[in-house]
């Protein structure tokens, strides 16, 4: 009996450190809403809250023009573990951003994580610097590095060789079967035509207030929760 109630413990104590875990995540993506991160959009995977997908539309810089897609991993002991792994899908020619992997290194500002004080919008934030300054005291790419710091002629050709590449595939079908990954279509009147004069629509005092996202299904108390499917 003793043995049994032990387990039940251990699993009430999982349980609760699972569902804790997920509020945490929560609460990070709803912090996105109140910072002022410019042309960049990210949504939790609708399978695994720990896959984030994302697109940044460069509005001025170097890159200015470039639409380039990432990927946000979160540790599975997040926030008590390493620093998550920003992973650009996009080829994106930059001195921080790995050539051969896509990996954006964070080390220059994360050299590890603190729940207390590092936050996934910071990552963002510092994400939208690094397109305006190509100076970093940390390269993974050294030739990039190099062209940037020695030749700005030939930087800034392969740099318009990766905004070019960028914009040939907005429209690509997504690698995913997953419902959140970030799609694209051109644009089609007898389709939205209709949202976008809702959008140009002058709003009455308090009408069209975000409301926020939730993401837990109705009539449900389980974060993340979805409808079963049989």
């Amino acid at each position: 009996m003793s043995d049994q109630n032990s387990s039940n413990a251990k699993d009430s104590r999982e349980l609760y450190a699972m569902y804790h875990q997920e509020y945490i995540i929560m609460a990070e993506y709803r912090m996105l809403q109140t910072e002022n991160l410019e042309g960049i959009y990210v949504i939790p995977s609708y399978e695994n809250s720990f896959l984030w997908y994302g697109v940044i539309f460069v509005r001025s810089g170097f890159y200015e023009g470039g639409v380039f897609r990432f990927t946000l991993t979160l540790p599975e002991k997040f926030p008590d573990d390493e620093v998550p792994i920003l992973t650009f899908t996009s080829h994106v020619y930059h001195p921080a951003v790995d050539s051969n992997t896509g990996v954006f290194n964070l080390s220059e500002v994360f050299p590890q994580w603190d729940r207390k004080k590092d936050h996934i919008w910071q990552i963002l934030k510092y994400l939208l610097c690094i397109f305006h300054n190509a100076n970093v005291k940390v390269a993974v790419n050294v030739e990039a590095s190099a062209a940037f710091k020695t030749n700005k002629k030939l930087f800034m050709e392969k740099v318009r060789e990766c905004i070019v590449s960028s914009i040939d595939h907005v429209y690509d079908d997504p690698p995913t079967e997953d419902k959140h990954y970030i799609t694209f279509m051109p644009y089609d009147p007898s389709i939205h035509d209709a949202a976008k004069e809702m959008m140009l629509k002058p709003q009455k005092p308090n009408e069209g207030m975000n409301q926020g996202m939730s993401w837990v299904q109705q009539g449900s108390f389980q974060p993340f929760s979805k409808e079963e499917t049989t």
